[in-house]
């Protein structure tokens, strides 16, 4: 009996240190996903008085090896010697000016709770810089061109998503025939499943979807008390949607800029949002109007899309510069740490 006592005394205590045990992995897990490295960081940095954004955006090579940019509205720059380990970050910035002199910057500093903060330092002195991880948008989220059968006749539609400041999901259904409702939208690993309300006439009809999001390709069915619709859609403007890095030319030399296309057609050219980038029979267009204290400064793109590349000129007050941009093909590896 005393035996069997000991024994369950023995069982209980294993269990719970397996518990324990689980709860810390799972807790360093959760800290390791919010001190990771990869993916964009917005951050902030003061000269003197004055406050700039900047984005730091950080990935791997075909190799595995860590690389990183830094992207403001004056260009692009690659980082060099980009290390982290235990939280603990630093690289090293090499910029060159005009007349081809180079100046060059380190950073060391940490991500720790997902803010990441430290000290640039160079000839020049010293400043902070503090930021935090740009949200990812949901592979969801944009306007899908939806197609179906009703029998024989071809149903077509634009299912529209949209992400909120709190990247909950909502969604319209666009249609020339009848009015549609969209509720219960969630998305997870690769799912989509939403609800449907169809009005056409005097009739209503209620369905469910559930699909999947691979790329740039949804396909899934429409269930209901009638049976089962499969359907397929497409992603309105993938050639565009995703990172180009763009090669700019002018009289004053060449300078390299990221110009970011976001499944809803909104961007971000270097660090600056752009509203809206427009896309049709290939021809892409966007503008951007910067303020300088009281001084208001526009500038413009317009260009098309030829054979994987974007061509185009940058208008300003002050001229035009050419464009040549190339989409950036990302490598993904799974790995615990980074």
């Amino acid at each position: 009996m005393k035996h069997q006592i000991f024994l369950k005394a023995v069982l209980c205590c294993a269990l719970v240190v397996l518990v324990i045990s689980s709860a810390q992995v799972s807790a360093q897990s959760s800290r390791s996903r919010r001190s990771g490295l990869y993916g964009d960081w917005l951050v902030k940095m003061s000269f003197g008085e004055r406050q700039f954004e900047s984005i730091l955006s950080f990935s791997r090579d075909a190799e595995g090896n860590r690389t990183g940019q830094w992207i403001s509205f004056w260009g692009l720059s690659e980082l060099k010697d980009v290390k982290f380990e235990e939280n603990k970050l630093s690289f090293v910035q090499v910029r060159q000016n005009r007349e081809g002199q180079s100046t060059t910057t380190k950073f060391t500093g940490t991500i720790e709770e997902g803010i990441l903060s430290g000290t640039l330092s160079s000839d020049r002195g010293e400043s902070k810089l503090e930021g935090k991880r740009s949200p990812r948008t949901s592979r969801a989220v944009g306007s899908w061109a939806i197609k179906y059968k009703v029998g024989e006749r071809e149903i077509t539609g634009t299912l529209v998503i949209k992400a909120d400041k709190e990247r909950n999901l909502s969604a319209e259904w666009q249609s020339r025939r009848g009015e549609n409702q969209i509720t219960d939208m969630k998305y997870e690993r690769g799912s989509l499943t939403f609800k449907r309300k169809s009005k056409y006439g005097d009739r209503e009809f209620e369905s469910t979807f559930e699909g999947t999001v691979r790329g740039d390709t949804l396909s899934g069915a429409f269930k209901s008390t009638r049976g089962e619709l499969p359907a397929e859609g497409k992603l309105i403007g993938a050639p565009l949607i995703g990172s180009w890095i763009l090669e700019i030319t002018s009289e004053r030399g060449p300078r390299k800029q990221r110009l970011m296309v976001n499944p809803d057609m909104s961007g971000l050219y270097g660090s600056l949002p752009v509203k809206k980038v427009n896309l049709e029979d290939g021809k892409v267009a966007f503008k951007l109007v910067l303020e300088f204290g009281e001084r208001k400064f526009e500038m413009s793109f317009e260009g098309k899309l030829e054979e994987s590349k974007l061509i185009g000129q940058l208008k300003t007050s002050r001229g035009s510069q050419k464009v040549t941009g190339k989409k950036v093909v990302r490598t993904f590896r799974r790995r615990r740490t980074e």
